[in-house]
Order: structure tokens, then sequence, then C-alpha cells
């Protein structure tokens, strides 16, 4: 691969990475087989090394991306609930039609009621723990799981059940 690219390739790394194995890979990248494949997978593991990076070396400090955060049981656990809640509301409209209000609220509604509230004692867990260690990340994985709460909300409330 020509010295240039391969030079352009290590730069799209993050520096920590490119500190600890940046000569080392773009010596690999000059004398391994070259090609858009190779340049294409370089750019791809680039990417993923800026959202998941990598520990070991000389980057032994904790990893706290938006990514590692979002991987957490208890950042996955609410997202997932909120997800069920809503395709619980939205699922049976193809089968059954736009559901209507009844005076004996159903399965599904108390389904829905206790994926709600379940989902509060583990958000308080994940701000307790996460808001202190990683602030900037915990407020995107609580702004991701209200965007889930608010999108299972949002057919109870338009369809006034």
């Amino acid at each position: 691969m020509n010295r240039l690219l391969a030079r352009a390739l290590t730069r799209l790394y993050p520096s920590a990475w490119r500190e600890r194995y940046g000569a080392e890979f773009e010596m690999h990248l000059v004398d391994g087989p070259g090609g858009l494949g190779a340049a294409v997978d370089v750019a791809w593991a680039a990417m993923k090394e800026r959202m998941f990076p990598t520990r070991g070396g000389n980057m032994e400090r904790p990893v706290y991306s938006f990514g590692a955060v979002m991987k957490r049981p208890s950042a996955l656990v609410p997202v997932a609930m909120s997800v069920t809640a809503l395709l619980l509301v939205i699922g049976p409209i193809p089968f059954y039609g736009v559901p209507v209000r009844e005076p004996d609220e159903g399965t599904i509604a108390h389904l829905w009621q206790i994926l709600m509230a379940g989902q509060l004692p583990v958000l308080l867990f994940f701000a307790i723990t996460w808001l202190r260690r990683a602030p900037r990340q915990a407020l995107g994985v609580l702004a991701v799981q209200a965007g889930a709460v608010l999108a299972a909300m949002a057919p109870v409330f338009y369809f006034n059940l």
C-alpha cells in the first residue's frame, strides 16, 4: 500500500490508539497487501475504534464511550422494556384494527403498565451509577431512554386508550 495512504488511514484512529499502535500499524499497511478492500476494512475498524475504544497497553483507563455505556444492562433494559410496551400497543393493529377504549383495560394494558413502571427502578439505578462516572455519555443514554418511553406512550395518547 502507498505510504501516504497508509498514513492517512492510520490517522483515522483516535490519538491514544495511534500513540500505542500507530507506527507499527502504518508499517504493516505499507508492507501488507493493499487495495480498496483493505482500505475499507481499515476505515471501518477505525470508526469502530472511535465508538468502542480498545483496552490494554497504555490505555488502561476505563472506557466510557457512549457505545460502551449504552451496552450496559442498566442502559439496555429500560429501552427494551419501552420497545416491548410499544409493540404490545401497535403490534395487534394490523390484525385487529385500531384499539378501542374498554371499561376493563385488558391484558395488554396491564402488561404495558407493568413494563413502563418496572423500568423506573432500573432507570434510577442507571442514573445514580453513571451520572457521576460519565455524565455526558449518561445523559445521552438517558435521552435515548426518554425517547423510548415517549415512543411507547405516544400510541396510548394518540388512540386515547
